[in-house]
């Protein structure tokens, strides 16, 4: 019993030492919540910090000064009519296009007519700038054998880059021969376009590259260049790997001028027979013919074996626009191929009528050109009952056949194919002739348009990132280009019947030029441009945000086209999810496509900062069309201060001071893109300006001259102006300026050259510049002041550095990265704070501060001005502080308590910070959550702060998101090693190698035997006596229609063929567009100000831990500043979740297939005016141009007979059995 009571004593005694010990620990917890956060405290030390940072940089920025100047002034504040605005900016855009259109068209003509001229041969040899070969010197310094000489100039108007602009040079891509007689014979005449192109450069300055690209494959390009452009040295110093220019024949701007839009559906035969090279040839061609699609074509893929598919799962029952997005949907699908099974061609075929057929019926698709396009290694019989049924009498879809491979036993009926439906048959064994054979289809399309003769068709190309810009800003990154071109038609006379391109002739368009023709400033802080083609899909809009950089187009020329759509860069704020698109949206989109003029509203998202940040605003929208283009123009105006303007301006002729003593100094900058003066034409054009500052001063020195006249209104296109006249002397120094726009800035360079003026002159007497500077030393001591700055509606910058003596301002300086001024993002912000809390700064810190070793914070503040009760910014003035200085402040604010308090910032038991409106970290006690998103520090209070309605969840959908391209999207079984695998691969080798050993020695045999004919006969292109029955003639399934045969023997034979395709998946490598998805918050300060009110909330979080401890927190609104002040208890281990604002990818479930995008396809569009895709039958006819005529006659186009060669060879029955029947095995190996 003793024992048992010493027990129990020990145990008591152990229980109560625990309970004191939880009671120790515990106690202070309760005691301290007890007393919770001081919330007086709290309010009061928000209200110090926010009114010592609003106090001092009202009297350093001088804003009610500067507002007062203006008033002075004598200013006006109009209302802005949209519409009238928008009708004028159109037809400058209108003019603009006009030129670049008459400039194509001159080139044109004058291509057509020197295509006629016979070219002599006087025995020696055809002597060109080939760009390739220009300025490469031997080792004695003269030129290198077949190099020629030229002098290069750089030109910041061409990319930045040497071009002599008085001759043109030729590019020919690596697949071009220029011995080739054609060729020789393309470059020759096209050497007469010289003086056509000089003479549009000189007539309109701002054109851009002229170019002619020939049907045979060069491309000839003004002003000529070198290339690659940067490389000068020696022939011998050339790398191997030197950059080659890209066929540009299946580029956009080549076959949309060259071909009317298509329908294609494209039949690949995926049936056994088609394993291996086969197959990669295949998926290769596909490919290539993927490639020359564009905007307005429809297309889609289907393989076949013993069923028929589409490629795409949600691509069932239709055609797609092959725009971006479903042309890379397309490519990526034929990675999933299979070879099994045999093929079904009459289900494939009729499949491909079917789909085509019920577009032409519906009225869907381009409503015009209809084409299949059958890839296959052979059928077993040429299908005539079908194509009778479904394409005669009037051959309304062509066929295009191509026979993959070494077998040749099907080419009667692929050939019978295509030539008895208006198409073309194509052989293709190897990979590098497959680009050259899928452009046979190009010239049979263009056609009808060819026969025609007088009708060239203006094509304008989607928007891609061309060379480097024209621009003051040191980056000269990648400018978003357009491009217009035409065909230029072959008229020459043949002796059998052809209907031949010469190739399109084009210019490029800078967009930025475009831009120019819609100045920014008239349209006010956050309003902004955009233009839409008859697609839906934007030129230019401050949201496109190209995925594609202009790498490779300045290493091949190739661009890479745009096709966003405008529903995706306008992001409406009540969407109901991704892709839903809102009603109104959808009906200015529809309006603006049928190019009509009008007028709307709408609540739109606007992200910044690398979607980062977001704001609502509501918007006016104004369009109307741009006559004689695809395009129309939209405008996009803030509600309240948007649709007002300041009209305040300084007549520079009657100024009593040189208004050049306004912008003395270094210490001020203007919007280096605004043009604000500049030469339109000559000799003057070509002296280039180092900084648009030095440019601005040219001008304002120029306009102090006796004689000076604001020639506000740029040149006339020729269609526009009454007589037509050549440049005169007089026009060689033409010139344009902005006189709203330059005497704005002088305005604007006066109300604040005195401002600065009491900033920077130390031995200042007056009363203001002394108590300026007593606050400069004092700011710079406690609040680490370093630079104040003002920038104004007319993209006027003035700073004042306020540095320490022997104190270097810090890298890089604030001008050399914010000289855009109301296009910059703390301009915006600044702005639209204004209407939130008009007595207000703007707080941001970099996103990257933790990374900077002094980071700064930037504060802005917008100054309206007022006139008949109307409001608009005239400009926002700014400082920027020390981080680690104010930081420093507002740690002394908050360590101190006017009462007694046991809590406050510098203690351990409470975490404070300074969030901005969009929740950002501005302060912390950690240096390193400086510019971090709040939820990702502490997600719990950030989404309590959610739920109490403190900061708005605002969802924002990012259709020009990048993803990374690790895996398919395609669902598909891993590949599993199993225990036979290598036997298989052995054999397989095996076999392969067997097939290649016969497919040689049929070659052989086959060769063998046409040597031995007597007399080679061979299937001619020209051959006008044959013909192939039309479908009355074709009854049932006769015997195949044998054309002569046709030997055609390579003069040299690779040893080995690499197969690029052959084990290499792509998709592993690079980025992918793709939809994200991304939450992002912005403050609701009236959630903070009740009644008028400013008090804290008062905020608790409860059952986060075990100990059912509590954990209080208080919000407080940082007055005069869009920041709040969050003081968290920390005593309450609560755990922690948190927020990301890194968009998410998002993966759709349409039902469809499973496929993981959402295809856009249901948005309307409009088809081009002209679709060329038929010619009827039309008698002799004379055409007589100005001074020459010639004979030339209008036919069938079907009795055109070229339609792709055809040869056959004999073979033994042996060889194809033993090559069938390793086929067979191979494919059940696969």
């Amino acid at each position: 019993m003793v024992c048992e009571s010493l027990v129990r004593s020990r145990t008591f005694k152990k229980l109560f030492y625990v309970m004191i010990i939880l009671f120790v620990r515990i106690y202070p917890v309760f005691m301290d919540q007890g007393e919770d956060i001081p919330h007086n405290e709290v309010r009061n030390w928000a209200l110090k910090f926010g009114v010592d940072l609003w106090q001092y940089g009202k009297l350093l920025t001088r804003m009610n000064e500067l507002q007062r100047k203006y008033h002075d002034e004598n200013i006006k504040v109009a209302r802005k009519d949209g519409l009238i605005l928008i009708r004028d900016m159109a037809k400058e855009v209108q003019n603009m296009m006009s030129f670049k259109i008459e400039a194509v068209r001159r080139i044109t003509e004058s291509a057509e007519q020197a295509a006629l001229t016979p070219q002599t041969d006087n025995g020696q040899p055809f002597r060109y700038y080939n760009a390739k070969r220009l300025n490469s010197f031997g080792p004695d310094g003269r030129p290198a054998e077949g190099t020629r000489e030229m002098t290069l100039t750089p030109n910041p108007h061409f990319d930045h880059l040497p071009v002599n602009t008085s001759l043109s040079t030729v590019l020919i891509p690596p697949n071009v021969e220029d011995y080739d007689a054609e060729v020789t014979n393309a470059i020759q005449w096209s050497e007469h376009l010289d003086p056509l192109f000089i003479h549009n450069y000189e007539d309109d300055p701002s054109l851009s590259w002229q170019f002619f690209g020939s049907s045979t494959g060069f491309l000839r390009r003004y002003p000529g260049i070198a290339w690659p452009p940067e490389d000068m040295s020696t022939v011998w110093q050339r790398p191997r790997n030197s950059r080659n220019v890209y066929d540009f024949r299946s580029s956009a701007w080549y076959v949309s001028a060259a071909t009317s839009p298509k329908d294609i559906v494209i039949l690949i035969d995926n049936s056994g027979s088609m394993s291996g090279h086969k197959s990669n040839l295949a998926r290769a061609t596909t490919e290539s013919i993927l490639n020359t699609l564009g905007d307005n074509d429809f297309v889609n893929v289907y393989k076949f074996s013993d069923i028929t598919e589409e490629t795409v799962p949600c691509f069932k029952d239709m055609l797609v626009q092959a725009n971006n997005e479903n042309v890379r949907w397309l490519k990526e699908s034929l990675a999933t191929f299979k070879s099994e099974n045999i093929a079904n061609f009459t289900a494939a075929l009729v499949t491909g009528f079917e789909i085509l057929h019920k577009y032409n019926r519906t009225g869907q698709g381009c409503q015009c050109n209809q084409a299949i396009m059958l890839i296959t290694d052979g059928p077993p019989s040429s299908y005539k009952e079908i194509f009778k049924t479904y394409n005669f009498p009037h051959h309304p879809v062509r066929i295009f056949t191509y026979l993959v491979g070494k077998d040749s036993s099907s080419v009667h009926e692929m050939h019978w194919m295509a030539c008895a439906n208006k198409g073309y048959y194509t052989r293709i064994e190897n990979f590098d002739e497959i680009n050259e054979k899928v452009l046979h289809y190009i010239e049979v399309l263009a056609r009808p348009m060819v026969m025609y003769q007088t009708d060239h068709p203006i094509q304008w190309t989607p928007a891609y990132v061309g060379g480097r810009a024209d621009s003051f800003l040191n980056d000269k990154v990648g400018q978003l280009m357009t491009t217009v071109t035409t065909p230029v038609f072959d008229r020459r006379n043949h002796t059998v019947r052809v209907a031949n391109l010469q190739g399109v002739v084009g210019t490029d368009v800078s967009i930025d030029q475009i831009k120019k023709l819609v100045p920014p400033y008239k349209l006010g802080v956050n309003g902004y441009s955009f233009i839409i083609n008859n697609n839906g899909h934007v030129l230019y809009h401050p949201d496109l945000r190209p995925l594609q950089s202009n790498e490779l187009y300045e290493d091949t020329l190739e661009p890479q086209y745009i096709s966003v759509d405008l529903t995706e860069v306008e992001l409406v704020e009540n969407e109901n999810g991704p892709r839903e698109n809102h009603s109104v949206l959808l009906d200015l989109r529809f309006e603006m496509i049928q190019q009509k003029e009008g007028e709307t509203e709408l609540a739109v998202k606007i992200h910044y900062d690398n979607v980062r940040r977001v704001t609502t605003r509501r918007h006016k929208y104004f369009y109307t069309p741009i006559e004689g283009t695809p395009f129309s123009l939209g405008l996009a105006i803030p509600e309240h201060y948007g649709m007002f303007e300041l009209l305040a301006e300084q007549e520079i002729k009657h100024s009593q001071r040189n208004v050049t003593d306004y912008f003395k100094g270094n210490n001020w900058k203007v919007h280096p893109d605004w043009v604000y003066c500049e030469y339109t034409s000559g000799t003057s054009g070509e002296q280039w300006f180092r900084t648009a500052e030095e440019r601005v001063l040219h001008f304002l020195s120029r306009s102090r001259r006796p004689g000076w006249k604001w020639m506000s209104l740029r040149p006339r296109s020729p269609s526009q102006r009454e007589h037509h006249h050549q440049t005169t002397k007089k026009d060689k120094d033409a010139y344009f300026c902005d006189k709203n726009l330059v005497q704005s800035l002088v305005l604007d360079a006066m109300v604040t050259e005195e401002l600065e003026r009491h900033n920077t002159r130390t031995e200042d007497t007056h009363p203001i510049g002394t108590l300026l500077r007593q606050l400069t030393r004092q700011g710079h001591q406690i609040f680490g002041l370093t630079l104040t700055f003002v920038a104004t509606r007319s993209g006027l910058l003035r700073w004042t550095d306020h540095v320490s003596p022997g104190e270097k301002p810090p890298q890089p300086h604030f001008s050399e990265t914010n000289v855009k001024a109301m296009d910059e993002t703390w301009y915006k912000r600044a702005v639209d704070q204004h209407s939130i809390e008009p007595e207000s700064f703007v707080f941001s810190v970099p996103f990257d501060s933790n990374l900077q070793e002094n980071p700064l914070i930037t504060a802005t503040h917008a100054v309206f001005v007022e006139h008949n009760d109307h409001r608009v910014p005239a400009a926002v003035v700014g400082l920027q502080y020390q981080h680690s200085k104010l930081a420093s402040l507002f740690q002394n604010i908050t360590s101190k308590c006017a009462e007694t308090c046991h809590k406050t910032c510098a203690s351990d038991k409470l975490d404070c910070y300074v969030l901005d409106n969009n929740g950002f970290v501005i302060i912390s006690e950690k240096t390193e959550h400086t510019g971090q998103f709040f939820g990702q520090i502490d997600g719990t209070i950030m989404d309590s702060l959610v739920q109490d309605r403190i900061y708005k969840r605002i969802t924002v959908y990012d259709y020009q998101g990048a993803c990374t391209n690790s895996k398919s999207h395609y669902s598909a079984d891993g590949y599993k090693v199993k225990p036979f695998d290598p036997i298989k691969s052995f054999f397989k080798y095996l076999l392969k190698f067997l097939i290649l050993l016969m497919a040689k020695i049929q070659v052989a045999y086959g060769t063998a035997i046409a040597y031995a004919q007597d007399e080679e006969i061979i299937y001619s292109d020209y051959d006008t006596n044959f013909e192939y029955p039309n479908g009355e003639d074709v009854m049932g399934e006769q015997d195949p229609i044998i054309p002569p045969p046709y030997t055609n023997t390579p003069s040299f034979v690779p040893p080995y063929e690499s197969d690029p395709m052959e084990g290499v998946d792509m998709g592993q490598f690079g980025v992918r567009p793709c939809d994200r998805k991304v939450d992002l918050y912005v403050l609701q300060p009236d959630k903070l100000n009740v009644s008028g009110q400013s008090d804290p909330l008062k905020g608790k979080l409860t059952n986060c831990h075990v100990t059912a401890c509590e954990r209080p927190f208080s919000v407080q609104k940082i007055p005069y500043s869009n920041l709040i002040l969050l003081v968290v208890d920390t005593l309450c281990p609560c755990g922690s979740k948190q927020f990301s604002i890194a968009p998410q990818e998002l993966i759709y479930d349409t039902g469809n297939g499973g496929c993981l995008h959402k295809p856009k396809d249901s948005l309307y569009r409009r088809r081009p005016p002209k679709c060329i895709n038929y010619h009827p039958e039309v008698s002799y006819r004379f055409a007589i141009t100005q001074c020459y005529y010639w004979l030339f006659s209008l036919f069938q186009e079907s009795e055109i007979n070229i339609c792709g060669k055809a040869s056959t060879t004999a073979v033994s029955i042996a060889s194809l059995i033993i090559i069938s029947v390793m086929h067979y095995i191979l494919a059940l190996l696969s």
